[in-house]
Parts: structure tokens; sequence; C-alpha cells
């Protein structure tokens, strides 16, 4: 069943794949700037947690998250992505390390990332420098809050820039993270702990 999954993952869709197809983002569109960091020791867990740096979605998800990127564009921005889809034995290790709902989703539930309709993000600016956001990603604290005050102005600018555009092609900003958001109705998808093909 496994094999199968990774096979339907990389064979290109004759036609257009169901909403609710895994798919990968780099094969819909290139105008993305990827930082996976849970292939790599720079983020929470200090671990590479994931075998290579895939970007996996439901097809829903990707065509909404193109959308908003091509407003970003429009305007000067573009989208940097930290996490997608995530499985759930990922979910499980970072539950041990922060049992904290406010700041990772209990794998008894599962997190949106586990259903393939969340994506970690920031934007860059024409030149490829990272917009200011007050705090990086997986900043465990109340100033990654998406209205905490505790930040410069341009900071607070930046984050409100991307909850609005987001919010307009059907992303929900969790509170306490600016850098997560979840796909409308994506929580009524299943989980998922499937892995994906590395080069």
């Amino acid at each position: 069943m496994k094999k199968l999954w990774f096979l339907l993952m990389t064979i290109p869709m004759l036609g257009q794949p169901s909403d609710t197809t895994f798919v990968r983002l780099s094969d819909y569109s290139d105008q993305f700037i990827y930082d996976m960091r849970y292939a790599t020791r720079d983020n929470f867990l200090k671990s590479a947690v994931y075998p290579c740096g895939e970007c996996m979605l439901r097809y829903a998800t990707v065509k909404a998250l193109i959308a908003a990127n091509e407003e970003f564009l429009a305007k000067g921005f573009r989208i940097r992505i930290f996490d997608c889809y995530r499985p759930l034995d990922v979910q499980k290790k970072m539950w041990a390390l922060v049992s904290n709902p406010l700041y990772v989703a209990d794998p008894a539930k599962g997190s949106i990332h586990n259903r393939g309709g969340a994506v970690d993000i920031t934007l860059v600016d024409a030149d490829g420098n990272t917009l200011e956001m007050g705090t990086d990603f997986d900043h465990f604290g109340p100033e990654s809050g998406v209205t905490y005050k505790g930040i410069s102005r341009r900071a607070q600018k930046n984050r409100k820039l991307l909850s609005k555009v987001m919010a307009r092609h059907g992303f929900e900003v969790l509170p306490s993270e600016w850098w997560h958001y979840n796909y409308k109705n994506a929580r009524n998808l299943p989980v998922s702990n499937q892995g994906w093909p590395c080069p």
C-alpha cells in the first residue's frame, strides 16, 4: 500500500487531480522559495526528521497557495516555505518535546499539517531578503502570537500583510504562530502517516 501511495504521488496526473490528492507543490509552480527546516537541524527539534525537503500538500491547498503567491508576486514579494505536509510520526516526536497544544498539535487528534492542509511560511522581497516578522520560525513564546504588540511596527505590518492576503485565498492563521496557515475545511481530511520519495 505504501509503495502504491508513493507511485501515485510521483506519476504525472492525467488531467486534473482530485482536490484531496497529495501532490508535490514544485510540480505546479516554480515561484516559491523553499527552506524546509525539518529536513535540517535548524529547527526546535535540533534534528532532521524528514529524509529530504519536499513540500507535499493536498491539491486543493496547492491551488490556493499558488493563487496567494501570485498576489504576493504582484506586490513584489513571494512566499518562503518552512513546512508543508507532515507525517503523523513526526508529529509524535514534536509532541514528545513540546507537549503544549498552543504550539504543537496533540498527535492523538492530529495536526492540519498531518492532513496536508497546512503550511508554515513567511515572505521574502524581490531580492530574496526575508521580511521582518518579529521572531524566527518555530519560536515558541508569546512573541509569536499574531496580535503580539511588543515587536516593531514593520514586523506588525508584515504579519498583517501576510495574514490578509492568505485569508483572501482561504487560509486561516494560527493565533499563536504567525507563520502557520490552515486551509479551509482541511481539518475534515484524514490524518496521514505516509512519507515521500527522495532523489
